[in-house]
């Protein structure tokens, strides 16, 4: 982990610039990929599979048969807490729920909004090494309270051609059952734009290495919505001189064990603060079994000392952290200088596993400093919203002469007119 001192604020931009793979030589790749799958459908996927994945499968989809199996072999500890998760999580986004509220704006003039729930979505589940069947919890919940009609998984097969039993056990629990053996950027194109197998979606969920990411990038770019562009995972802790050391190299790990592209970030205005952290982040690296992976992000990451807390919320601003850690007794008071992180830990306490796994709030979340303008998941991320409008004589005789002038104004007559008649209309009745 590389440290730096007060470093000027002209470094500051090139400091929070995440480490990234080559962006040509992916977007070529993942284009690449993208073309295959729309042209070749189903065959691609089983060819792309053997190729990425190295296995060989006879069938995409998940049969009702290897779910239930799945679903019996699930310890019982883990059932539980899976479903205590799974409460928290649903009563988070129950919560968000809004009731439609008509405005009358002028007299005569009423408004209002409907939530719809988006009729069709896919769900990108992150399999391989380490299977998120958290990230299940964090996106099919809000599908189903939102009412989606349809919902897709999709998710990377095992070396043996399985999908890992927590996930398959977590989707059935939550009523997913069309559940497909496909993972990387070609998953993402099979959900954009469909193949024999399987179905095309309206929008797609779902966080991801570089390839998943960028291939939601340039779906997005020919009309096929996605939640956010959440790519390699990240952790920003602040720390002052309250904050437990080696709680804060024990949240540094949590991130970083994701993956070798991931990176953490470690702010404080004391010396001894960070080199207690560095020394605790030796010792407990070494006790980990994901620990090539975590060495790797970590040699991606650094820490820097910087003179007083103000500054450090004020490099976070710029730096836009996915999660963001105050490791403070006081760190409450600094919630109103938080204006770009994708969610936020306050206290000792309030380890990123919690938000991660089961406290309630969504871990889908913006990375890259996209959370400058990207929220994360949430039950809005499931709806359209639709306006109306209802207007009666009453209401065009009070804003139609506004309408007529504006309309004028920008040479549009038609626009002048569709009020005009009917105002001319309503005056000789």
């Amino acid at each position: 982990m590389k440290i730096y001192n007060n470093p000027p604020k002209s470094d500051w931009e090139e400091l929070c610039r995440r480490p990234n793979f080559e962006q040509a030589s992916l977007e070529q790749v993942v284009n690449n990929i993208i073309e295959k799958v729309k042209t070749e459908g189903d065959v691609s996927l089983f060819e792309l599979t053997e190729k990425f994945d190295k296995v060989r499968l006879n069938e995409l989809q998940v049969s009702n048969d290897e779910i239930e199996l799945a679903s019996k072999n699930i310890p019982k500890q883990l059932v539980t807490a899976i479903q205590l998760a799974k409460e928290n999580i649903s009563k988070f986004h129950e919560a968000q729920k809004e009731e439609s509220k008509q405005i009358e704006t002028s007299p005569g003039v009423l408004c209002w909004r409907k939530s719809v729930a988006i009729e069709s979505v896919g769900l990108y589940i992150p399999g391989g090494s380490a299977p998120l069947f958290s990230t299940i919890l964090m996106l099919a919940i809000p599908a189903k309270l939102a009412g989606c009609k349809e919902i897709i998984l999709c998710t990377p097969p095992q070396a043996n051609g399985e999908i890992d039993a927590t996930i398959l056990f977590t989707a059935q629990l939550l009523g997913v059952n069309k559940i497909f053996k496909v993972g990387g950027a070609q998953a993402i194109a099979a959900m954009a734009f469909g193949t024999e197998s399987i179905a095309k979606v309206n929008k797609i969920f779902g966080p991801g290495n570089q390839f998943v990411t960028k291939a939601k990038e340039l779906i997005q770019a020919t009309g096929i919505a996605i939640d956010m562009p959440a790519g390699p995972s990240e952790v920003l802790v602040i720390a002052d001189q309250t904050a437990i050391p080696s709680f804060v190299a024990a949240d540094l790990l949590a991130q970083a064990e994701h993956g070798p592209d991931s990176q953490v970030v470690l702010l404080s205005d004391k010396q001894d603060i960070i080199s207690k952290v560095i020394k605790n982040l030796e010792a407990q690296i070494a006790l980990l079994p994901r620990r090539s992976i975590t060495k790797k992000a970590i040699n991606n990451s650094f820490a820097i000392l910087l003179k007083d807390l103000d500054t450090c919320l004020e490099f976070s601003n710029s730096y836009a952290p996915e999660h963001l850690i105050i490791a403070s007794d006081i760190a409450a008071q600094f919630t109103q200088k938080i204006s770009n992180a994708g969610s936020v830990f306050l206290g000792n306490y309030s380890c990123e596993s919690a938000g991660d796994y089961a406290s309630g709030t969504n871990h889908t979340l913006p990375t890259n400093a996209y959370a400058k303008s990207y929220s994360g998941v949430s039950l809005d991320s499931f709806y359209k919203k639709i306006t109306f409008q209802q207007i009666t004589q009453k209401g065009l005789q009070n804003i139609g002469p506004a309408i007529e002038i504006m309309a004028e104004a920008e040479g549009l007559m038609a626009h002048k007119n569709a009020v005009s008649i009917r105002l001319k209309n309503t005056n000789n009745v």
